[in-house]
């Protein structure tokens, strides 16, 4: 088991005593949707399978400081309450500045932009706002496991 699913363990069992829960998961019609309007707006990026299993888990998070972008809301099947940060309006967003467009971001923190460098084929941690290299995983399940391990610290 990857060990970010352990990590959204503890991050459950943490809400659940202040009377929240984790976001409803993403169900594959919405994630067929965001494919289709990630490759008309962003490109051809493919999705990486440990990212697809996060939002069929929780449709995004937003804890401790740290956000994981979900499926966007115009994309859901139904309504939800909660403040969605959606995965394309988001990196369209930060798309705003040039140097940013060689990256394909996947969440953010008060400090850090967890991404895919689409130039280097790496995912990346990056300082927030300098984009200065923090460190560099092997796969999205790497990069996601030491997001959630760092805000459960």
């Amino acid at each position: 088991m990857a060990q970010w699913k352990d990590s959204l363990i503890e991050i459950e069992k943490i809400e659940v005593k202040y009377g929240s829960t984790l976001r409803n998961p993403a169900s594959d019609t919405e994630i067929v949707k965001m494919n289709h309007d990630i490759h008309q707006k962003l490109g051809n990026f493919i999705l990486p399978e440990s990212y697809i299993e996060f939002l069929k888990k929780i449709n995004g998070l937003d804890f401790n400081g740290l956000v994981i972008y979900g499926v966007d809301k115009v994309l859901l099947d139904r309504e939800v309450e909660e403040d969605i940060h959606g995965f394309i309006e988001t990196n369209e967003l930060w798309y705003e500045n040039e140097w940013q467009k060689q990256y394909i971001f996947f969440g953010d923190s008060d400090t850090a932009w967890y991404c895919y460098d689409q130039k280097e084929s790496v995912y990346v941690e990056l300082d927030k706002p300098s984009g200065t290299l923090i460190q560099s995983f092997e796969s999205f399940d790497s990069m996601l496991s030491d997001a959630l391990e760092t805000i459960l610290l």
